[in-house]
């Protein structure tokens, strides 16, 4: 169980610092690690990363970074100054922004004798559907056909894992291997609301098909108890790892 607990990332999908603190009080010992995300990293500033460390909690710092190379590098020194334990970037930024940023994230955790922040590529946002991509985006394909695409640019740039949905993880796999980490949103229990998301599975599914590490907001910052979320999932998680080890009959 303690290993699947250490596999869930809880995203903090708040826009107060108390609410976050409070969350991660409650978590703390249940789960992996905090997604900062855009909302709470704008509200209260670059220092919630630091103060969530200093409570026990690891931080995935997702602002998922787009631009020019040079900018992109800096700023991933800065995760490593941050001491983020990871963080993204979108990996449609080509291969000359995702090797920047992954060089630098190593170079400067180099100097300063930390442990390297993971660099995580984003592919396709999961709330996005296959009708939304062709139509609004004009990409004429499969979105699994890209996932795996930028997954593969992601990895060959030097990046540690990619963020995609639940649907692609099993294609992702196929196709890079198992030392890549794949770290997926979109992820949603049967007894919880599937809310914006488009492209989800279980948790139980999620870790069957290869996932890395879960990102989970809603079904466990909005229960009732949050730590009994967690618990439950943990537990699904820990029931899937268990089938994929048991030989069939």
């Amino acid at each position: 169980m303690g290993e699947m607990r250490e596999r869930i990332i809880v995203a903090l999908d708040v826009p107060t610092r108390a609410e976050a603190f409070h969350l991660v009080k409650q978590l703390a010992g249940w789960v992996g690690a905090y997604k900062v995300g855009m909302q709470l990293y704008n509200s209260e500033g670059p220092d919630i990363v630091r103060d969530i460390q200093l409570m026990g909690g690891r931080v995935f710092v997702d602002l998922k970074f787009h631009d020019i190379p040079n900018t992109v590098a800096q700023t991933s020194r800065v995760m490593a100054r941050r001491l983020a334990f990871m963080y993204t970037v979108h990996a449609g930024g080509g291969s000359k922004m995702l090797r920047a940023a992954a060089q630098a994230a190593a170079e400067e955790a180099d100097i300063l004798k930390v442990e390297k922040p993971l660099a995580i590529g984003v592919t396709v946002l999961t709330s996005i559907t296959q009708q939304e991509f062709e139509q609004e985006m004009g990409m004429k394909m499969p979105i699994v056909e890209h996932v795996v695409a930028l997954a593969k640019l992601a990895q060959q740039a030097g990046l540690d894992g990619v963020v995609c949905s639940p649907q692609e993880i099993a294609p992702v796999r196929a196709a890079c291997g198992h030392k890549l980490l794949i770290i997926t949103p979109g992820v949603r229990p049967n007894w919880a609301a599937t809310d914006d998301q488009a492209r989800i599975m279980t948790p139980g599914e999620a870790i069957q098909a290869g996932a890395s590490y879960l990102v989970i907001g809603r079904p466990i910052i909005k229960a009732p108890n949050p730590r009994e979320a967690a618990q439950r999932i943990a537990e699904e998680m820990n029931k899937a790892a268990t089938q994929l080890l048991t030989p069939p009959a």
